[in-house]
């Protein structure tokens, strides 16, 4: 029996609101479109990190917000999963199991990410995230979809409205309510990333019944959604794989290419300039300067994508070179 026809029987309202609900085709497709962006901002990133383009575009403006997009419509639809996994009552065995491999899998990117990166390993990322989102959803099951909306923007809006320093503390960074970023790969504080996942709860409650019964609902993939809905379904799998076999992949591509010739320069560029009128110098001549000290870094074999450190001879010819080059954009280039 279908769950539309199973809204329709004349079964008490009571045990309808409390039964689990079927899954639903379009959920999994939009839980697999999420994994897709997900590797693909992946993708982006990795070939940054790795220096084969020219700079770390996940990392811009625009790479940020796909990013914090991509990680809120994971946790939307884990309020909606909560919805259609217990209804408006716990159902413990699935919940715990299901918990349990979240927490694994979360504890298990921390130690991968401490051993990989351990000035900026991943302490508190979208798996931590769902864990413990998870469990706090619980007591709002059967709270009606306007309550739980209230509790979504309240949660949302903490960090604008508590943030303080002592919130700092490396014990309460998981918060996300102090004032400074932690310097970690991953990071979706419960504040305000909580409020997604209340947002789907709400979003479950109050418009699954009609969405199961309506023609989207009813939806039955063809070949690619049938690719995404199977995506959608073993998400947690693929997250935790597709990222390791990305940077394998895209290493042994960057050890036959080499690093894109441009790689690091924007960010050179932004780091001299800064540093130039920090102690005192023009703007405009600093940007000139920028530019004229990476030609002749790059001129002399002292350019580095990886960010090596200098010898110390390399050294005294570098800032040999930033001096020339400072000194020509002010028009005022050095007798030989």
């Amino acid at each position: 029996m279908s769950l539309s026809q199973t809204m329709s029987s004349r079964a008490p309202a009571s045990e309808v609101a409390t039964s689990p609900r079927p899954r639903l085709a379009v959920i999994d497709a939009a839980r697999g479109a999420a994994i897709v962006a997900m590797a693909a901002y992946h993708t982006v990133w990795d070939l940054g990190f790795l220096s084969l383009t020219p700079d770390n575009y996940a990392l811009t403006a625009p790479g940020r917000a796909a990013a914090h997009l991509i990680a809120g419509s994971f946790l939307f639809l884990v309020g909606v999963g909560l919805v259609l996994m217990n209804g408006d009552r716990i159902r413990p065995r699935p919940f715990g199991l299901r918990l349990l491999r979240i927490g694994a899998a979360a504890l298990l990117i921390t130690l991968a990410t401490y051993l990989a990166f351990p000035d900026s390993f991943i302490f508190f990322g979208v798996l931590h995230c769902i864990a413990l989102t998870s469990v706090l959803a619980l007591p709002f099951l059967r709270l009606p979809p306007a309550l739980i909306l209230l509790a979504a923007g309240l949660v949302a809006a903490a960090p604008h409205l508590v943030a303080s320093p002592l919130l700092d503390a490396p014990a309460l960074r998981f918060l996300g309510l102090g004032v400074t970023l932690p310097r970690t790969n991953d990071y979706v504080p419960l504040f305000p990333w909580f409020g997604a996942v209340l947002a789907g709860l709400a979003a479950g409650r109050a418009f699954l019944p009609r969405l199961a019964a309506s023609r989207i609902g009813r939806w039955r993939p063809g070949r690619a959604g049938r690719a995404l809905a199977f995506a959608g379904r073993h998400s947690l799998a693929i997250y935790l794989l597709h990222q390791p076999l990305l940077l394998a992949a895209l290493t042994g591509l960057v050890t036959l290419t080499g690093p894109h010739p441009r790689a690091g320069l924007a960010r050179f560029n932004a780091d001299y300039e800064a540093n130039c009128v920090r102690t005192g110098g023009e703007a405009a001549a600093c940007a000139r300067a920028a530019r004229c000290t990476a030609e002749a870094l790059r001129r002399e074999s002292l350019w580095s994508a990886d960010g090596r450190r200098f010898t110390p001879a390399e050294t005294l010819r570098a800032q040999a070179l930033s001096e020339t080059c400072y000194a020509e954009a002010e028009g005022a280039a050095p007798n030989p």
